[in-house]
């Protein structure tokens, strides 16, 4: 059974095990220290998704005074393609929508990862080429949200 729950500083090295499954494909090597530093100290929201006490997934959520930013997605290798994203997407859009103070959501991923996003509902509105690392390009994008829709 699946489940999704707020992340704990116990799950870190599981999160970073993660993170090591989806590298070099979607993340560069160098974006690890980033994502350590994130968890120990830039961290707001935060969850992970089990299934029968396996770690599969995590993703999180930051705020601007202006909007929610949906931050460092992945899942398990194993599990991608099989819906886990889109429920954790949905699961943290309706976590959002429940504060009633953000119409905008963003995400900053990469080229690897925009399709994922734009079928999610974001759209694309800005490229920075080589952005994260070389041949990871900044893909900033973003979402309106209103109570009942994504």
């Amino acid at each position: 059974m699946m489940n999704i729950r707020p992340y704990q500083s116990a799950y870190f090295q599981k999160v970073l095990a993660l993170f090591d499954l989806n590298t070099p494909q979607y993340f560069a090597e160098s974006e690890k220290a980033d994502l350590e530093e994130y968890l120990q100290q830039k961290r707001e929201d935060y969850f992970v998704v089990e299934e029968n006490g396996e770690f599969i997934g995590a993703g999180g959520i930051n705020y601007d005074p202006d909007r929610a930013v949906i931050s460092w997605d992945f899942i398990h290798p194993e599990w991608q393609g099989k819906g886990i994203g889109r429920r954790l997407m949905d699961f943290r859009l309706a976590y959002i929508r429940s504060q009633k103070q953000y119409e905008k959501v963003i995400v900053r991923t990469s080229q690897l990862a925009s399709g994922y996003y734009e079928k999610m509902g974001f759209n694309l509105l800005e490229v920075k080429k080589d952005f994260w690392a070389e041949g990871f390009d900044l893909y900033f994008m973003e979402q309106t949200i209103s109570a009942g829709s994504y």
